[in-house]
Order: C-alpha cells, then sequence, then structure tokens
C-alpha cells in the first residue's frame, strides 16, 4: 500500500471523527496522531487534504449536493460523505494527482470502509465531477 494511500485512509479516519462528534479539528489531529508512526511524507499528504477539505467544506459540499442526484449530504454514510469531500478537494485543488487515480482511490476506500454499495456510488458522484472539472475550479461550460 503505497504512502498516499494510506495517508487517504487516515484522511478518511480524521474527518469522519470531526464530522461525527464535531470536536475540534486541532483535538482531532492531536489525538490522532499521538500514537500512530508514519513516514513525514503521509501525515504531511494527510493534514494537506484534512485542511484543504476543511477549508473548501462549503464549496466541495455545495458541489456534492449538485452532483448526488436524489442525495442529499445528510442522508449519505459518514464514510461515503466524507470520501467524496476528500476525491472532490484533490480534482479541485490537487492538479498534480491525475484524475483517475483519485477515482480509483476513492472507490478502493469506499470499498474497504463503506456499504456494499459506496463503491458504485461514489463512482457515480466522482467521475461526473472529475469530467465537468478539467483543471479549473468551474465545471466546463460555466
Amino acid at each position: 500500500m503505497g504512502n498516499r494511500h494510506k495517508a487517504r485512509e487516515f484522511t478518511l479516519q480524521i474527518l469522519y471523527q470531526h464530522d461525527a462528534v464535531e470536536t475540534p479539528i486541532e483535538l482531532v489531529l492531536d489525538l490522532f496522531w499521538r500514537d500512530i508512526q508514519v513516514p513525514p511524507e503521509v501525515r504531511e499528504f494527510s493534514d494537506r487534504l484534512v485542511y484543504g477539505v476543511l477549508a473548501n467544506q462549503k464549496q466541495i459540499d455545495d458541489l456534492l449536493a449538485q452532483y448526488s442526484e436524489n442525495w442529499t449530504l445528510d442522508r449519505m454514510t459518514g464514510v461515503d460523505r466524507n470520501i467524496l469531500r476528500v476525491a472532490t478537494f484533490e480534482i479541485l485543488h490537487c492538479p498534480e494527482i491525475p484524475k483517475n487515480v483519485t477515482i480509483n482511490e476513492a472507490v478502493e476506500i469506499g470499498k474497504r470502509f463503506g456499504t456494499e454499495d459506496s463503491g458504485a456510488f461514489i463512482n457515480g458522484i466522482i467521475d461526473k465531477i472529475a469530467r465537468d472539472f478539467k483543471g479549473q475550479e468551474e465545471p466546463e461550460g460555466q
């Protein structure tokens, strides 16, 4: 398992905890990293994703609401919602990461941590977002 994959899994766990108990992110991060030994680049990438998602959460959640037909964010499982947030952040703000890598990682993490349907659900939404956002922060044609 690669460093970025592990960082994405950690990011999901951190955001899920932050989302579920509404604990300040600094406390969540302090408690999470306290007993985990990882290479510095894993923690750095995870922290980049966590802070990036939180700094852009309104934009990300608005997009997810727009692209997830017949689903509200509140109806999604916490796992699916936070995987979608991380993947959407990567698509919008991490141009160095190929979109197909972001999609594949989100689907695989969804299969591991989510429900039986999470992989397909995540793929459907993230694929649409990735197609509409080709290296810019506004969808094509907007």
